[in-house]
């Protein structure tokens, strides 16, 4: 696989007066050939800043064109990028700094962060640009991305050229090819989240489709992108279309009458949002699963062609998926439990593998694929009777209850089923009697009034015994990660 950064120049030679990324905010665009020598003069100001081949440069910038300039020039000048939330707070930042061993940061360093060099924001449009000969492929790193593990504390997963171009490879092969040249995406999810550079950017270079970035997007401002840059693709997160789905319905339709593809990644959509949004434009919301750790897209509704609510579809292309036991001391963890449906309740753990895999955790590479090329998620799921995968949770989030498993998912299901219901969190807490026992966040709907005895006898109703929240907290709000993905380890 060649240097990442080459997805641009192949760009450039292909399209040179093409428009290439658009800053939605901003209203600033480039072509692909402005782009292209963008990141060579941005490469070439690295190189002269000190940036030697494995080097780590944190990017802490907004998603606007200058963070594509300066992740694709890092990874030209044969650096490691490490992107960070510029809304993280300096004590994050540092911690990042430090573990990864950054020398170099672009962008706002903050009054409490201490890096050996900051360099400011790259010039989007150079007066001139000297070509760069890409430093780096195949299995060196491109980028060391860092996210919360199940089972542990945040960890750089470690993205070879190879991973990050094998699932773009992947997503371009599925039939019909998702982007194309024509199209125009809105990419509104961030850029320094894998689900944002991966599907969202990078699939827009290979493709030489336009980009053009929302920084902070809402609803209504996403549809003023839309209808201003007739957008034929949106790739947003759950809480983008769960805004949209509340609109009038002729304001939805029109504001989406140029798209042809919605897509929904980095966390769960609930059905019903699907559903509204599908009723108000006629289109389906596509929904997949993946992991930083897989580069990340690992399955989508988008192989079979028809979006299905609650199904995050089967395998693309490349991609192995079982699902098997979780690992037990003493038990036979190798079992394959292949047949897995919704039909007999079983569920297992989604082991994956694929060419897009990562290469271990950083910085010695522990914890990557076994020697099979296998990786076990923390993601525990099932196959519905038409092969299609359903998440139910993840390893750490099952609640044991006198032994007995209980899947938050399911019981938020339930609660969700309530008309007083906003919004809903099941978590698990300790009992003295049962190990752990099922506690419920609940944040009401606007103006109702709904008491904790309302939420225990719906369950009661709909649940077994052991599966019905013993306590019912009433709050204004959940925390929720950047990509609007339920934060559960904040919320315990």
């Amino acid at each position: 696989m060649p240097n990442t950064s080459e997805l641009a120049s192949t760009a450039a030679a292909r399209d040179p007066h093409g428009v290439a990324l658009v800053d939605a905010a901003a209203g600033r665009s480039l072509t692909w050939a402005e782009f292209d020598a963008a990141i060579n003069a941005e490469a070439t100001r690295l190189l002269a800043a000190g940036l030697s081949p494995g080097d780590r440069v944190v990017v802490r910038l907004p998603s606007t064109i200058a963070f594509a300039v300066t992740l694709l020039a890092v990874m030209r000048a044969g650096g490691i990028a490490v992107p960070a939330s510029p809304q993280a707070p300096d004590d994050d930042v540092r911690q990042l700094l430090e573990h990864s061993g950054a020398r170099l940061l672009v962008g706002a360093a903050g009054p409490d962060v201490t890096v050996e060099r900051s360099l400011e924001p790259p010039t989007e449009k150079p007066e001139s640009a000297q070509e760069v000969t890409p430093i780096g492929a195949d299995e060196d790193i491109a980028l060391l991305c860092y996210t919360t593990a199940a089972r542990g504390q945040a960890r750089g997963v470690m993205l070879s050229h190879r991973a990050l171009l094998a699932n773009v490879e992947q997503l371009a092969s599925i039939e019909p090819a998702p982007v194309t040249a024509a199209d125009r995406m809105l990419v509104a999810a961030p850029l320094f989240h894998i689900y944002g550079l991966g599907p969202g950017l990078l699939q827009c270079l290979n493709a030489t489709a336009t980009a053009v970035l929302a920084d902070r997007v809402d609803a209504r401002s996403a549809l003023a992108a839309c209808q201003q840059h007739r957008i034929t693709i949106v790739l947003g997160v759950p809480s983008l279309y769960a805004e949209l789905a509340s609109l009038d319905t002729d304001q939805l339709a029109g504001g989406l009458a140029d798209a042809r593809l919605l897509i929904s990644g980095a966390a769960a959509l609930r059905p019903s949002v699907a559903t509204a949004v599908e009723r108000a434009t006629g289109l389906g919301v596509y929904e997949g699963y993946g992991l930083t750790e897989a580069a990340p897209v690992l399955t989508s509704t988008m192989v079979t062609g028809r979006p299905k609510p609650g199904s995050v579809g089967r395998p693309i292309p490349g991609v192995e998926l079982e699902l098997v036991e979780d690992d037990k001391p003493g038990e036979d963890d190798d079992e394959v439990l292949a047949d897995l449906t919704d039909e007999d309740g079983d569920t297992g753990l989604v082991a994956v593998r694929g060419p897009n895999l990562f290469s271990g955790y950083w910085p010695d590479g522990v914890g990557g694929p076994d020697d099979d090329g296998w990786f076990r998620t923390a993601d525990i799921g099932y196959l519905d009777a038409d092969g299609d995968l359903h998440l139910v949770d993840r390893v750490n989030d099952t609640i044991v209850v006198s032994g007995f498993p209980v899947y938050p998912h399911e019981v938020e299901d339930v609660i969700s089923q309530l008309p007083e219901v906003d919004e809903v969190a099941v978590v698990g807490v300790l009992d003295d009697d049962t190990g752990e026992t099922v506690k419920a966040v609940v944040v009401p709907a606007a103006g109702v009034t709904l008491s904790e005895q309302q939420v225990i006898s719906h369950c009661a109703e709909n649940l077994p015994k052991y599966k019905v929240p013993t306590t019912v907290e009433f709050s204004g709000a959940l925390p929720h990660t950047v990509t609007g993905k339920l934060y559960r380890t904040k919320l315990r």
